[in-house]
């Protein structure tokens, strides 16, 4: 108990210290295992098998428009959540109301924190803010794991579906007729 309670102060300290950007950049990778960029998928097929393999399979999920953006439902960790739809993120954004949530749900661990990295906003104002790796971030049919993002010292901060999740498929398709995003 007492161990959570340092690392609760520790990521609250942490949080404090970012700067909201949905354009960073990264100055620094320090993984705990060297393999923090390789996501597998796991893909349920018709019969609701699981089978592991790398990005390459296929689903369509529903977004919805809300505030002149398109929100998509990701399940991070077990807790499902709407994200912004965002290209020009570079990595999954998290806001600090959500990573205290999963920290007390379990959902974040000690474990999980990859360690600080520096951040640009677009104002160009560069801060120092903590890189999470999210065990799963499931999109439709598809679980990415070992996916790596931050935390945005901002409890109002919107989830950002980022770069780091969407560079491990090969095509995203959006059809804005039908409100769906084709994940390949």
């Amino acid at each position: 108990m007492h161990k959570n309670k340092l690392f609760f102060s520790f990521l609250m300290i942490s949080c404090i210290a970012l700067a909201f950007s949905s354009c960073a950049h990264k100055s620094g990778r320090h993984g705990r295992d060297g393999n923090r960029n390789r996501a597998t998928a796991i893909v349920k097929n018709q019969n609701g098998d699981r089978k592991e393999r790398k990005v390459g399979g296929h689903t369509k999920v529903s977004m919805r428009k809300e505030g002149g953006v398109y929100l998509v439902p990701i399940t991070v960790n077990g807790l499902n959540l709407d994200f912004i739809f965002d290209t020009g993120a570079s990595s999954i954004s998290l806001s600090s109301a959500e990573a205290m949530v999963m920290l007390r749900q379990g959902q974040i661990t000690q474990e999980d924190v990859v360690g600080q990295q520096q951040f640009q906003d677009a104002t160009g104002g560069v801060s120092v803010g903590t890189i999470v790796l999210l065990r799963t971030v499931q999109i439709g049919d598809i679980t990415l794991e070992n996916v790596e993002a931050s935390i945005v010292d901002n409890i109002q901060a919107p989830l950002l579906l980022g770069q780091t999740a969407l560079a491990k498929f090969g095509k995203v398709t959006i059809d804005y007729n039908h409100n769906t995003i084709e994940f390949n």
